[in-house]
């Protein structure tokens, strides 16, 4: 019996990227994945500061720690509301 060959991918299409368990630094589709919302989400939170990257080289990174940072002041201004 033969064993059934997986699904062709979609030509221009990449597996989504995720976390290395104990990295420090997540590529913007990692920590978009870790926090369960989209890529242009995503970038749209860094473009208003409200979570910290920084750039290698031309790449940019995140640390886990500003996504940390992130939903615990989340979860404060929504328990001080």
């Amino acid at each position: 019996m033969a064993t059934p060959l997986p699904a062709p991918q979609s030509l221009g299409t990449t597996p989504p990227t995720r976390p290395v368990p104990g990295s420090t630094l997540l590529t913007v589709e990692a920590a978009a994945a870790q926090l369960s919302i989209g890529r242009t989400t995503m970038y749209a939170l860094i473009k208003a500061g409200h979570i910290t990257t920084i750039q290698i080289g031309h790449l940019r990174r995140i640390p886990t720690e500003a996504l940390t940072a992130y939903t615990t002041r989340l979860i404060t201004e929504q328990h001080a509301a």
